[in-house]
């Protein structure tokens, strides 16, 4: 089992910025690929950015240039910088990873951006 544990986000102007943050723990040896998924209402769940263990990352086109994703290896945990933030930003965040071919999920958290 893992457990993935989601901190920051909030309520933030246009323009502004917010950073989020996934710690990793459970029974597991590596975690290879992290990720970001969000959440609009009314909308299905999409992919906001990867990064794999070496370091390799992959963005949404919509986040690409504003959101960096990092992760410390050694605390097995995520992070999300999110600079220039833009309306069509807000929604729930999500944690995500898989090990062992299981997927897991946090628990979200809310991201909005006010015009």
């Amino acid at each position: 089992q893992v457990q993935l544990v989601e901190s920051g986000g909030g309520l933030v102007q246009a323009g502004g910025s917010l950073s989020l943050s996934c710690a990793a723990s459970g029974s597991f040896f590596v975690i290879n690929v992290m990720g970001w998924y969000r959440q609009a209402p009314g909308k299905e769940r999409e992919l906001v950015a990867l990064i794999t263990r070496g370091g390799s990352t992959n963005y949404a086109d919509s986040v690409g240039g504003r959101f960096t994703i990092s992760r410390d290896n050694a605390k097995n945990t995520v992070y999300l910088q999110m600079n220039s933030l833009k309306p069509e930003d807000t929604g729930v965040y999500y944690c995500n990873t898989q090990v062992f071919s299981k997927t897991y999920w946090g628990q979200g958290t809310q991201v909005t951006v006010s015009s």
